[in-house]
């Protein structure tokens, strides 16, 4: 009598360990909140996770009007273009390999870029170049990221814009074209960046700038050792 060979169990993907990148996203929403209120409230209203509102506010401040700041705007713009193209480079060079290392690494970085912030925030509250080393650090770790979201290609999970988001919600919803495509995906992106917005703006108004953006460095820090390359 012969016995049926035993089948081996399929090795583990590497890729599958860890947090799922939807969830990972969603939680990156929460932190561009987070820096998006510190920026604006606490950098004197710029963005540097949002960059559609920055092209905007450069409209304002280039009119002239009162509150807006050219050079703060034009800052947050540059660095975080040159955190893009340093995104698409390191896509480029890694991002073929092992999407779990890939997304590692990014958020290593952005830890320490945003980590750095805080402690800039920290012990040089009121010096003069503050202001646009906080926009520089932000700026540059949010187009990092951004550029490595873009290629993850992750639906409805930009972590920073939520014009397309909410179009989309609204579009296909039962009163749009009735198709509900990702809809659960679409609101918990709208209420992430939602309550990360809040969370920062109650920090900054009662705590300084520095405290948001070490949680904000923290988070990011966490995210960048349980992220998986699954979507």
């Amino acid at each position: 009598m012969t016995t049926a060979p035993t089948q081996e169990a399929p090795a583990p993907d590497p890729e599958a360990r860890g947090l799922r990148l939807v969830v990972v996203l969603l939680l990156l929403t929460v932190v561009s909140g987070l820096i998006d209120a510190v920026s604006y409230l606490g950098l004197g209203r710029v963005f540097t996770a949002n960059m559609t509102g920055n092209v905007v506010v450069l409209g304002f401040a280039a009119a002239g009007t009162p509150g807006f700041s050219v050079p703060h705007t034009a800052t947050s713009l540059a660095c975080f273009l040159l955190g893009a193209v340093t995104g698409g480079r390191l896509a480029a060079r890694v991002g073929k390999e092992s999407r779990r290392t890939w997304a590692r690494l990014t958020l290593a970085a952005e830890t320490a870029l945003v980590g750095l912030s805080a402690v800039v925030a920290f012990a040089w509250p009121h010096a003069t170049g503050t202001v646009y080393a906080l926009i520089g650090l932000t700026g540059y770790a949010m187009g990092l990221r951004n550029a490595t979201v873009r290629k993850l290609g992750v639906p409805d999970l930009t972590t920073t814009v939520q014009t397309m988001t909410l179009t989309g919600l609204a579009s296909e919803s039962r009163l749009g074209d009735g198709t509900a495509h990702r809809s659960p995906r679409r609101t918990a992106s709208a209420i992430a960046m939602f309550a990360g917005a809040c969370l920062g703006a109650l920090l900054v108004l009662h705590h300084g700038l520095g405290v948001p953006l070490l949680i904000a460095a923290a988070a990011s820090g966490v995210l960048a050792v349980v992220a998986s390359g699954r979507e």
